[in-house]
């Protein structure tokens, strides 16, 4: 128990102590009101200078001179290769560059030879040539005046003869059809031919025909057969002769089937 007027284990130690109320009575700022990255618009910023670009200059290094890649490494620098090719190929000039004393010469007109360093061609010339003068050949001789008009539609205008009207006749193939026909049935010299050999239907001997009679037909004999087969009436007797059997048997059943009396 604390002693009146002093502090409590709670306050004295500090352990367990309840946590101040800190935010209590401020006001609500929503989210989207809220200034993003504040800390980076007050008091001074770090600036890096922007980013370094490749050149031919040490500035795009980070090093603060050239440093090989290799060591003994040669560099080579293409536009000094360039400018030592340039000055061995100019020593070899005899002299200055060729420049003509005057510009060039513009021709006056189509066909000029002015500018240029041959001379005019005789051939080419512009000027007429002499020639003999022109004289008509002379006409055909004419026996009649030439017919007027272009032929078209009249008669003995052009140069052969005219030809004659013929007629074509309605049924022109037919009858021509009808003369032929006729003129073919003039040179036959009889009628079609037609075999004498009836009522035979063939020229030659038929090897299958047999024009002899035949023989009678030969009846065959059918025989009878037993209605019933031969059935003794009782078994064989026990002890008796030969001559004792004839006696009870008078009927014996041949081969063929039939009974023969004895």
């Amino acid at each position: 128990m604390p002693v009146e007027g002093g502090k409590t284990d709670m306050e004295r130690i500090g352990l367990f102590s309840e946590m101040g109320y800190v935010t209590v009575g401020d006001k609500y700022v929503p989210q989207f009101n809220r200034p993003f990255n504040e800390a980076a618009s007050k008091n001074r910023q770090m600036l890096p200078g922007g980013s370094k670009e490749m050149s031919n200059l040490q500035a795009g290094y980070f090093d603060p001179h050239f440093v090989r890649i290799f060591e003994g490494e040669g560099y080579v620098n293409l536009n000094q290769v360039r400018r030592r090719h340039m000055m061995e190929e100019a020593k070899k000039n005899l002299g200055k560059a060729f420049l003509p004393s005057d510009g060039d010469k513009k021709p006056c007109g189509l066909g000029s030879y002015y500018g240029t360093i041959g001379r005019p061609v005789p051939f080419f010339s512009a000027q007429s040539k002499p020639k003999e003068k022109y004289e008509p050949p002379g006409k055909n001789l004419y026996t009649n005046p030439g017919k007027k008009g272009t032929g078209y539609g009249y008669a003995n205008v052009t140069i052969g003869k005219q030809f004659s009207h013929s007629a074509d006749f309605y049924d022109a193939a037919k009858l021509n059809d009808k003369k032929e026909n006729e003129e073919h049935h003039r040179l036959l010299k009889g009628t079609p031919f037609k075999l004498n050999l009836y009522p035979r239907e063939y020229f030659d001997t038929n090897p299958y025909l047999f024009e002899k009679p035949l023989p009678p037909i030969k009846k065959t004999e059918k025989k009878e057969a037993l209605a019933h087969p031969f059935k003794p009436s009782s078994p064989g007797k026990k002890g008796t002769k030969y001559e004792e059997l004839q006696d009870c048997f008078s009927t014996v059943l041949l081969a063929s089937g039939r009974q023969v009396a004895l």
